[in-house]
This record gives structure tokens, sequence and C-alpha cells, in this order.
């Protein structure tokens, strides 16, 4: 099982960390003044090949060596069994004809090219919008109009109201239907912008505190490279807190007037390097950590063996990765 599941969870704890429109890197994004193309043309550079050694090339390792049983939850979604009102259990597949049976209207899952194409919009506008930066001179009409439809929060926005329809009209969904969706996700989307605002306040007592400008003083002067230090910050944070959104927000909060000190600084590999640190060592005070641990039936040893290795050797590989394409660059 963990053969599976390890390269499973490498690739959706890269997405989370690294790639816009995630909260952190997006908020990391808006403190910096980063391109948002460029940040999500790097990260899949950098993302692929982490995900790659953290994922199928370590789960094939390590599933020879730890060795977990499916748990309730993993043996009632593989034999399709839940339970019954009569406190037996009832297939899914019954319970799913009375649902039909009882709809008035036939509905059918969307196919596999408007799902996809649902789910990149937001990323292909933004990344239209980097383009359009470099074919359009400044001042261009065309440039204007696509940088605001690949603005970060349009284009977000734009991808919600095709949603309505990709995943709500087009499969025969109603208004009410839609309206009670959306006010499903509510719940979950606050707790995120929680997050976020707790971050970006957190990392602004930090700033005016004085510590921001400490440590800007300490890096210009000792010639520090801001996207270790980046790095760094983030890590500590990730293992302090335990959130990856907080340890993004909050390093990139500080790390913003370093950045303007040091105008040579790769801005979108920055905001890529901090997330990289924000994955360190996901360990017990980390949501995530528990839901890895219950979803595959594992012991608190067996997932610090598993998925607190495989956040840290993401956070590593990444930050090699950024440090040899900053190289490049230069």
């Amino acid at each position: 099982m963990l053969s599976l599941g390890v390269p499973l969870l490498a690739g959706l704890s890269i997405a989370q960390a690294l790639v816009p429109p995630h909260p952190g890197a997006l908020a990391a994004i808006g403190f910096l003044r980063a391109d948002v193309g460029s940040t999500i043309l790097y990260s899949l550079l950098i993302g692929f090949p982490t995900a790659i050694v953290a994922g199928p090339l370590f789960g094939r390792f390590i599933a020879r060596r730890v060795h977990v049983t499916p748990g309730e939850i993993a043996a009632q979604l593989g034999e399709g069994q839940t339970p019954g009102e009569d406190g037996g259990s009832a297939s899914l597949g019954n319970i799913a004809q009375r649902s039909q049976s009882q709809q008035t209207v036939r509905r059918s899952l969307p196919g596999l090219v408007i799902s996809v194409f649902t789910i990149l919009l937001p990323v292909l506008l933004m990344m239209a919008a980097s383009a359009a930066d470099l074919i359009f001179d400044k001042g261009n009409v065309s440039r204007a109009w696509i940088d605001f439809f690949g603005h970060p929060t349009v284009a977000m926005l734009l991808a919600v109201l095709f949603s309505f329809y990709s995943f709500g009209t087009s499969l025969g969904f109603g208004k009410d239907d839609i309206l009670r969706f959306t006010n499903d996700c509510l719940g979950p989307v606050a707790v995120v912008l929680l997050v976020v605002g707790a971050g970006g306040g957190f990392s602004k007592t930090l700033e005016f505190s004085g510590v921001g400008k400490a440590i800007t003083a300490a890096v210009v002067g000792a010639q520090f490279s801001p996207l270790l230090l980046g790095w760094v910050l983030a890590s500590l944070l990730r293992i302090a807190t335990g959130s990856t959104t907080v340890a993004i927000s909050t390093a990139a909060g500080l790390m913003a007037p370093i950045a303007a000190a040091l105008p040579s600084t790769n801005l979108e590999l920055l905001v890529i390097a901090m997330g990289a640190g924000a994955l360190i060592f996901s360990h017990l005070n980390d949501g995530g950590f528990w839901f890895v641990k219950e979803y595959f039936n594992m012991t608190v040893p067996q997932t610090l063996k598993t998925w607190s290795v495989v956040t840290t050797i993401q956070s590593v590989v990444a930050l090699l990765l950024v440090l040899i394409l900053n190289a490049l660059l230069k």
C-alpha cells in the first residue's frame, strides 16, 4: 500500500507547497511582488523531479521496510461497503441506485478533458499574463487586458464561475444545488483565510518589532544567500508551527525587506525556496501528519519513518534544485 500511497502523497504535498495558486505561495508572491507565471514555471521544473525522488523512488525503498495493513477506512473503500440502516452493510452501488431513482434529472460524471481544463484554468490564465508581459510593450491594451484576467484573484474567480457550468449546470445541477455546493465550501475556505491572515499578522509583528531589520542587516553584511535564508526561516517556522501556509507567509514577510535590499535576488526562486522549507519534517503538530497516519493505518513511529521522511526529502531536494537553477539563470 505504501508503494502506491507515498508517490500520491509526494505529488500532493509538492503541489501544495510550491505551485501557485496555493494560498501560501500566493501570499509569498504578494509579499515579494514576484511574477506568478514565472513562479509556476520554475515550480513545475523543480517540483516534478522532487516528487519523483520523494515519491516512486523513496516509496519503493520504504515499502519493503515498513509493512502496514489496511485499516477501516481503506477496507471500506476497497470493498465498497458502508453501514446500512439495519446495522448491517449495504453496497455502495445499491445506495447509488436508490439515490438515482429519487432524482428527477439524470446526471453523469464530467469528462477528463473538461475536468483537467477546469482545474488548470487559473494556472493557464496566470501564465498567459506572464507571457503577455514578455510579448507586448508596457501600455499595450492587449497586455493590460491579459494582465487583468491573469491576476491571481481574477483568475481564481473566473475558474470558480466556469466550474459552475463544467461541474454544475452541464451535469444537470440547478442553481439551488450549486448554491448549496458553494455554501459547503465556505467552512474550509474560512479556515485557510484565517491561517493566511494569522501568518501575515505574525510576520508583521516580527517586522515592526525590529526582527526583520536585524535579519536584513545581518544578511546584507554577511553576504548570506537570501534563497538559503528563506529556506531556513520557513523550515524553522514549519517545525515550530506545523503549518505549511503559516511558514511560507511568515517567512515571506521577513524576507521582503531583504529581497528589496538585494535587487539581484530571484524573487520567484525565493518563493519556491521558502515553499521547500515549509515542507520539511512534518511531525506531530501538523494536521497532515495525523491525516496520513489514520488513512494508512500506521503507528506514530511508522508515520515518522515514512511521511516525515518524505517531506524532509522533498524539502532538501527542492532546495538543491533551486540553488542549481539560480546558478544557471545568472
